[in-house]
């Protein structure tokens, strides 16, 4: 017995050290480049950077808006508010226009993005939670696992992907953002965000921003949620919902 016991070890190793062999997702941690003030009373949605302005989308059913913010200051440059009786959701820009969802309504909004005056609307299926895009489609969450892509002059539905980590589905993908070729993914309730696969929805790493909201201003915010970046500047920028301030954030090898 002691020779297919020493085969089936030998077997057993050269699997395990087989570039074939699953490795843990890496785990990247961060370091806070600067800060920019944020409404602490803005229960983010979307977020996106444009031209050196930040826009968000906040939700909640008569507080819903969109705004055009300037990042140094925090002074809201332009706003429109949303139906009273909707929940607004992720944001993003196409053109001269301005895409939004709203949560559970199955309804979408086209605004110029100039002046945020509306141009259209759509409907979809199921939920609307996060926006974003890459040159060619708009990416679609609704807080399952499968990511949406909408052709962004009919806003219909051209296919899509389902999100996995190890093989294993992850849901709940909120807040969405293009960077680098990825697609970066706010996880609702959780302090971590997803680089995730566009093309094979594999999640190629996991950013852990635990503790970034400090003790002293845990009181009243809610959840992390709202990624931008910035091409040009190369900047990483995220909160959370009724946050008072937004992170510049670096990424790091985590501890």
């Amino acid at each position: 017995m002691r020779q297919p016991i020493l085969t089936a070890l030998a077997a057993l190793l050269l699997s395990a050290c087989s570039p074939l062999a699953n490795a843990a997702t890496p785990v990247q941690g961060y370091q806070v480049v600067r800060t920019y003030p944020h409404d602490p009373n803005a229960f983010t949605e979307g977020l996106f950077l444009l031209d050196g302005f930040l826009y968000e989308s906040t939700g909640r059913e008569g507080a819903s808006s969109i705004r055009k913010i300037d990042l140094e200051t925090g002074r809201v440059e332009l706003e429109r508010s949303i139906s009273s009786q909707l929940f607004g959701e992720g944001i993003i820009d196409w053109k001269d226009r301005l895409i939004s969802l709203t949560w559970k309504d199955q309804l979408g909004f086209i605004y110029d993005l100039d002046d945020f005056e509306t141009r259209g609307e759509f409907s979809y299926p199921g939920e609307g939670w996060a926006l974003t895009r890459d040159d060619h489609r708009l990416i679609m969450s609704d807080g399952t696992s499968r990511l949406r892509f909408l052709d962004p002059e009919t806003l219909k539905e051209t296919g899509g992907i389902t999100v996995t980590d190890e093989g294993r589905p992850v849901d709940q993908l909120n807040e969405l953002e293009w960077v680098k070729g990825e697609i970066y993914a706010n996880i609702w309730q959780t302090d971590r965000i997803a680089r995730i696969d566009p093309v094979t929805g594999q999640v190629k790493g996991w950013i852990d921003l635990t503790g970034l909201l400090p003790v002293e201003d845990r009181a009243g915010a809610d959840v992390l949620n709202g990624i931008a970046y910035d091409a040009k500047a190369d900047r990483l920028i995220v909160t959370g919902k009724l946050w008072p301030r937004l992170y510049e954030i670096r990424l790091v090898p985590k501890r």
